[in-house]
């Protein structure tokens, strides 16, 4: 395999476009938590997780039947399902800011007076702010143009980042004109999206009510597995933030060693990117080989490059809390071991889930967010209010995620009967092939 080629592939590209959001994200924490107190960069964490957490509604219910759908779908095909997709997103945006707005007017005191006042301050206006790029980037990704799904990233978290070192070193704003720039950066991304026409914002009326329809049922499931996905990251950041005890002080230091999670994320959403649409045709054809094929590779080869990596964060604790946080933030040393174990279990509970959405059972992966989810949630609260543990909170993301790698084996090996250990040996002989190429 040639460089260019190597550089051009898609799998590189999409780990270019999550590595450099990761990158961005990483330097825009790094900066917040030594421009903010703890207890104020506790309410942005809320504000940005609270945000995610809808975010993953508002477009679970439609991403992954679009990208499903559109995959090598035929013209007049493709702009109804992109004319669909856009006017179900435009109401649910409706819909989602005026119930905030709502709860907002009738709750103001408490809800002001609270860890979540930036988010129920800001977000309505943020949904329609960052609705044509998060739209652009579905369609993009169906039709795996991942070097557009770079720049996009690029430039709503680059732009961000270099407007938060000027505001360190120079400008000192702080974080309530601090949420207005980062609501121009969406406004921004948007505009830009827009005026390329990556959005495809002119198909909007190209809408079918059969279409609508057909998205919306597939999407209910990959909805509840997706949003189930969020709360297992979000709930922890949310129950701790409801508490009178613990409040957004243990926010902010629960949020460092969370922080390392996000590298993890990086290789697993860019290998889910080009996964997902190669699993997905190669259950439309019946190549029940190269579906078992595929699950074996991704999730051996990406479980293996982890062991090394969490090794050495686990070795490296001090080193990344203080890169991280600062000495502020050293007392959640605690957290960040505990969740080094956890990243050993991610791949497979990630891509069997995937893989089940892909061969068409999007309920039984629903079904397995759902127990995770619940593990979570009781875990979390009981940690919280009963224990008043933030490192308790830490250990029940750990069984909740080997109950979901549990579930998602057993469904799975139903539908698509496997062998465990091929998942390592696969690994290991495509990472070979892989440097034998690349030799």
């Amino acid at each position: 395999m040639s460089i260019t080629k190597i550089f051009k592939s898609n799998n590189l590209l999409s780990l270019a476009g999550n590595f450099s959001a990761a990158i961005f994200g990483f330097l825009s924490f790094m900066l917040l938590t030594r421009i903010t107190t703890t207890d104020t960069f506790g309410k942005w964490v809320l504000f940005i997780t609270a945000s995610t957490f809808v975010e993953m509604f508002r477009f679970g219910i439609t991403r992954v039947a679009l990208i499903k759908y559109l995959s090598g779908a035929p013209k007049e095909e493709r702009t109804t399902l992109i004319g669909s997709n856009w006017t179900i997103g435009i109401l649910l945006t409706i819909a989602i800011a005026a119930l905030i707005i709502i709860i907002r007017f009738f709750f103001k005191t408490a809800i002001d007076n609270s860890g979540f006042v930036y988010f129920f301050k800001w977000y309505p206006l943020l949904a329609f702010l960052n609705l044509p790029f998060n739209n652009a980037l579905s369609v993009l990704q169906a039709d795996m143009k991942f070097f557009k799904i770079l720049l996009i990233r690029l430039v709503n978290t680059g732009v961000f980042v270099i407007f938060l070192f000027f505001d360190l070193f120079y400008l000192k704003w702080g974080v309530d004109k601090i949420v207005i720039v980062y609501l121009s950066v969406n406004l921004f991304t948007s505009l830009m999206t827009i005026v390329l026409g990556w959005d495809h914002l002119k198909l909007a009326k190209y809408y079918d009510l059969n279409v609508i329809k057909k998205i919306l049922q597939y999407g209910k499931f990959s909805l509840g597995t997706l949003v189930g996905t969020s709360l297992l990251k979000s709930a922890d950041t949310f129950i701790l933030g409801l508490s009178p005890v613990l409040g957004t002080t243990a926010v902010a230091l629960y949020s460092v060693p969370l922080k390392m999670t996000e590298i993890l994320e990086v290789p697993l959403r860019s290998f889910v990117a080009t996964y997902f649409p190669r699993m997905s045709k190669a259950h439309r054809e019946g190549n029940t080989n190269e579906l078992r094929r595929l699950f074996y590779s991704y999730s051996g080869v990406i479980t293996l490059l982890f062991i090394p990596f969490l090794l050495l964060c686990f070795f490296m604790a001090n080193q990344v809390i203080l890169v991280l946080g600062g000495k502020a933030y050293l007392s959640s040393l605690p957290i960040f071991y505990v969740f080094c174990v956890y990243g050993l279990f991610l791949p497979i509970d990630r891509f069997t889930g995937v893989a089940l959405d892909s061969v068409n059972k999007p309920n039984l992966n629903f079904y397995k967010v759902l127990a995770m989810a619940l593990v979570n949630i009781i875990g979390d609260a009981i940690s919280v209010f009963y224990f008043k543990s933030i490192l308790g909170v830490a250990l029940v993301t750990i069984a909740m995620t080997i109950v979901g790698v549990f579930i998602g084996l057993f469904q799975l090996n139903k539908n698509l009967p496997f062998k465990i250990g091929m998942i390592f040996t696969i690994g290991f002989q495509t990472i070979g092939n892989r440097i034998k190429r690349f030799i």
